[in-house]
């Protein structure tokens, strides 16, 4: 029987969260709440017994304030069929086992009971990534992780049905901050709390030179569109969103058990040589 591997130090997780100033650098975890907040307002239902699981208290207990609030651990602190409500802020991307952390969230749940989740997205910090793997090559004459590796939205979007959740939804929110330079990206990310906390971290002394050349190239390679004094960085945050399964729930028809043909109902031809590809624009 083989070990789940260890992505996170968790021990490094926790001092970096604990030195979080989200008061200070909280802007991407305000969005975050309020397209939860927006999401919650679509279901249209009341939720009596909800729980919350989130690094950040504090900041996070205004979306739910009668919420149980539950520290994200390994093995969460939540009682089978407890909650018509589980919603998993700003933490999923730090899970060793992300599946794992909504199969708990999904047995907590009351049948039809509702999950949804916020985390960061594959595209996060692409720029930064880049910068110091050019930086650290010519430096270094290798590369090491400095920035954790986050799931794509197709990946977190196929964890909802490997968790057997309901009715799934994955969509994303890609922004794009502006910053006076690298290191001060840097500053704003250990305010968040997302410092370096892989088990896999380079634990060697960093040449002083190191983060110095990396925002030489990230300046040179990924400044701001509408100011080339200033450097872009992309946030994405994937959402997440499904039931627990219950017998009221719409459920798709089996393949050849439909009584009408699609092409009848929209008045055309089934064969139609003329027809065009409809193209759908890509996110910027």
């Amino acid at each position: 029987m083989t070990t789940q591997p260890r992505l996170v130090d968790q021990t490094l997780l926790a001092r970096a969260r604990s030195r979080a100033r989200l008061e200070v650098a909280g802007f991407l975890h305000d969005e975050a709440m309020a397209e939860l907040q927006e999401r919650l307002i679509d279901v249209n239902r009341r939720f009596t017994a909800p729980a919350l699981v989130t690094p950040f208290p504090d900041f996070w207990a205004a979306l739910l304030p009668a919420a149980r609030i539950v520290t994200p651990s390994e093995t969460l602190d939540l009682q089978p069929g407890a909650h018509d409500l589980v919603v998993h802020a700003m933490a999923l991307h730090w899970a060793d086992d992300p599946v794992g952390q909504i199969v708990q969230c999904r047995r907590a749940l009351k049948p039809d009971g509702f999950f949804l989740s916020v985390a960061f997205g594959g595209e996060t910090l692409t720029e930064l990534r880049q910068a110091l793997a050019l930086a650290e090559t010519e430096i270094l004459g290798g590369l090491s992780p400095r920035v954790a590796p986050m799931a794509e939205i197709r990946d977190m979007g196929a964890l909802l049905q490997r968790a057997g959740l309901a009715l799934p939804v994955a969509d994303r929110l890609k922004k794009t901050v502006t910053y006076a330079n690298a290191i001060a990206l840097m500053a704003d990310l250990r305010a968040m709390g997302e410092t370096n906390a892989l088990a896999d971290r380079h634990r060697a002394p960093v040449p002083r030179n190191l983060f110095g050349r990396a925002a030489a190239i990230y300046a040179d390679s990924f400044a701001a569109h509408d100011d080339p004094t200033r450097i872009r960085a992309t946030f994405e945050m994937i959402f997440l969103s499904g039931w627990a399964p219950h017998d009221s729930q719409q459920k798709p028809l089996r393949p050849g058990a439909a009584k009408a043909r699609l092409a009848a109902a929209l008045g055309t031809s089934e064969f139609d040589e003329t027809a065009q590809p409809v193209l759908h624009p890509t996110d910027d």
